[in-house]
């Protein structure tokens, strides 16, 4: 005889009876466990309600990095490198970043990668906002300024990432060697964005770039609070949309249909 399988009550507690009533889920753990579609859709879907949450993503995510280099705890690795080479070049850290791009960009000719609006918007986006941002932050000599300037530049960070990512129009140049290279050898994305960022991070701690302790929290918590903010901002397609009401109507014209039936053979 199967055993029945006892639930929880309301408030949590275990209970020794049969429920129906399933066990609380954690908010953390659906969204660990569900994300949106984020794969490309074409500019002219709804380009006037996706273009603007793009460029403000960029935006937000340019300024972003401005906080973490005023905070000097420690950078993104890409970060680092265009900290590093504004150590061996006149060019801004904006600039620098613009420079990466284009040189990242002409990687994905191998890959065989088109480049979209967003591929593009990233480029010039992130180089003027990170610009103004240093431009307008000043440097913080405080312990407990530094401090802050690193949490809301990590906290920023998440949000931009979720707000252009969400837009669906295109990776950026970097985004972009890094899917293309995982799918021309057949690797997991982690593994190629893990190799390609720690070959960044060298390379620019090399060239004297600041890399710290924001560096190691920037890796850690960025990837999961991106990830509970996705949900919010990821814009569905058309088709998308449509999907589960088409489905709830077919499944409404099924059951429709077997009451038909079921009536037919009553008579």
């Amino acid at each position: 005889m199967r055993r029945p399988r006892f639930g929880r009550y309301r408030d949590g507690t275990p209970s020794r009876h049969p429920s129906p009533i399933p066990a609380p889920e954690s908010p953390l753990a659906s969204a660990r466990t569900t994300l949106p579609p984020l794969g490309y859709l074409p500019l002219g879907e709804r380009p006037l309600r996706r273009v603007p949450q793009l460029l403000i993503g960029l935006a937000l995510y340019g300024f972003s990095l401005a906080l973490l280099v005023r905070a000097s705890l420690g950078v993104n690795p890409w970060s680092v490198l265009y900290d590093g080479l504004t150590r061996h070049t006149p060019l801004s850290f904006g600039a620098v970043s613009a420079l990466v791009g284009v040189l990242a960009l002409l990687g994905w000719i191998p890959l065989r990668q088109r480049p979209t609006f967003g591929t593009f918007a990233n480029i010039a986006v992130l180089a003027l906002s990170s610009d103004l941002g240093l431009l307008v932050l000043p440097p913080c000599r405080g312990l407990a300024a530094r401090g802050a300037l690193l949490a809301a530049g990590i906290a920023v960070n998440a949000l931009a990432i979720a707000v252009y990512v969400g837009a669906r129009l295109g990776p950026g140049p970097r985004d972009g060697l890094m899917t293309g290279t995982a799918a021309v050898t057949g690797r997991s994305i982690r593994s190629v964005r893990t190799l390609i960022e720690l070959t960044v991070l060298a390379a620019g701690w090399l060239l004297g770039g600041r890399a710290g302790v924001g560096t190691v929290l920037y890796a850690l918590a960025v990837g999961p609070a991106a990830q509970l903010l996705l949900p919010r901002f990821a814009y569905r397609g058309a088709a998308e949309s449509a999907g589960p009401a088409q489905a709830q109507a077919q499944a409404q014209a099924g059951r429709g249909r077997r009451r038909d039936v079921t009536g037919a053979g009553g008579r």
